[in-house]
């Protein structure tokens, strides 16, 4: 079990339950934990931004191809997130 406890508080914030192996080094217990959240904002982008919800088509071949173009799109745009920028020339 995690417990998220900032210094001042009272009590713990946020508490998270595992069934993962007991040997798991803390530090992966809590970057998986935390995974959550980065889900939540990628599907939230996902129908908010790119439209995934957006096809009424009644063809199976075009939802797929819907939902393969969004996924293509958010593809990028997690690989522009993370790319580290290359500075201007002066």
């Amino acid at each position: 079990m995690i417990v998220q406890w900032p210094e001042g508080e009272d009590e713990p914030v946020k508490y998270w339950i595992s069934n993962l192996p007991a040997d798991i080094p803390a530090r992966d217990l809590v970057r998986l934990a935390k995974l959550r959240r980065r889900t939540e904002h990628d599907h939230r982008e996902l129908k908010t931004t790119l439209a995934l919800d957006h096809f009424e088509g009644p063809s199976f071949t075009g939802r797929h191809r819907h939902v393969t173009l969004v996924t293509a799109a958010q593809l990028f745009l997690t690989e522009q997130r993370t790319c580290p920028r290359v500075p201007a020339r002066a």
